[in-house]
């Protein structure tokens, strides 16, 4: 385990992890599928892939039996995506002490960052005040590789120069821990979002704590 005292960058998730936006993941990959389907193209090899990959992998597709329509598809599913992703935001909200243990970080010296999947208008509706609290955001907007890829996580790390025996990965998602594993970084799940506690400990989480918003008083302590 990465040393907890030696921590100076944290980087978190976002759905979650420190705000909760509520979106139905199903009827997002029901209506991207069909989508796909108006193109023509059944989507019964790409139903394992997450939402995201699963427009990718549609667009080449695409690109292979009708060159010149994969933009247009491209650009209509993650119209869907980002819709459905804004309206969930409306009535999302940032979860208790988030703002407060932000704070501390900084006041402890560390650096912190989030890497997202949402887009950049969701986490802003929820969190609009955002760039005051945290150092970096990447949402999908902002990097060529979307988390799980590690360089999301990466192109964060880089903000700061920071070594991954000195950074920690936080989030709600066995992606998350499986994401901090491929780096190098310390992963620490949360419990206030999608998988259990030992859902993230076999995906790969050293530390599981009830919530984000425990971080700062969590690291002051050195426990481990």
């Amino acid at each position: 385990m990465n040393s907890i005292r030696s921590l100076k960058t944290i980087v978190f998730d976002f759905d979650g992890t420190v705000a909760g936006l509520t979106i139905d993941f199903a009827e997002m990959r029901r209506r991207v599928m069909d989508h796909l389907q108006s193109f023509g193209i059944s989507p019964d090899g790409l139903r394992k892939l997450y939402i995201l990959e699963m427009i990718a992998a549609g667009k080449k597709l695409i690109a292979s039996s009708m060159p010149g329509r994969e933009t247009n598809y491209e650009r209509g599913a993650l119209t869907l995506v980002r819709d459905m992703e804004v309206a969930a935001a409306q009535t999302g909200v940032l979860f208790y002490g988030i703002r407060e243990m932000l704070s501390l970080l900084r006041a402890q010296g560390r650096h912190t960052g989030v890497v997202t999947r949402n887009c950049r208008e969701a986490v802003e509706a929820v969190f609009p005040d955002i760039d005051v609290f945290v150092d970096v955001v990447l949402t999908r907007n902002d990097t060529p590789h979307v988390k799980p890829h590690p360089g999301h996580l990466h192109q964060a790390l880089k903000t700061f120069a920071a070594p991954a025996a000195t950074a920690a990965m936080v989030g709600d998602h066995k992606m998350d821990m499986h994401l901090a594993r491929d780096v190098g970084v310390l992963a620490i799940g949360v419990l206030t979002g999608h998988d259990t506690a030992r859902e993230l400990k076999e995906a790969g989480a050293e530390v599981i704590l009830a919530s984000a918003a425990d971080l700062a008083d969590f690291l002051s302590s050195g426990s481990v």
